[in-house]
């Protein structure tokens, strides 16, 4: 898929937390806070941007594995930053170490793992689940 690919790539996206990203905008909980589904939505684009670079053409990854922990609740118009780390790469599977903080400190942390895909074949594929 890419010859520089290797571990140690970082990524880091910043975001300021509003209603855009709030766990009742989710309808993942009551709370007007940073709901956990963009907490892994941003984890999971800081991994996927940081490899981009390195990937040849027609190639994207895809997410297929998120384990973290969401250990602290971050209120409304807080900055807040997303970064990865390139930990294992084994063929098209990468995994990653992905963290989110806010201004007091970790929100959430754990591991991100995804595939690199080619993205005509796996469209084709895709378009034509269950027509076989």
């Amino acid at each position: 898929m890419s010859q520089e690919l290797t571990t140690g790539i970082k990524g880091r996206i910043d975001i300021t937390v509003d209603d855009s990203v709030s766990a009742m905008k989710a309808a993942s909980g009551e709370m007007d806070v940073f709901g956990t589904p963009y907490v892994i939505a941003l984890m999971e684009q800081t991994a996927d941007k940081s490899v981009r670079p390195y990937l040849e053409e027609g190639c994207a990854t895809v997410g297929t594995l998120v384990n973290i922990r969401h250990i602290a609740a971050t209120p409304m118009g807080m900055a807040a930053y997303a970064e990865s780390e390139l930990t294992e790469v084994d063929g098209r599977r990468l995994v990653f170490h992905v963290a989110v903080y806010d201004a007091v400190g970790l929100v959430a942390e754990g591991t991100h793992e995804r595939f690199i895909i080619f993205k005509e074949k796996f469209m084709k594929k895709t378009n034509n689940r269950g027509k076989e």
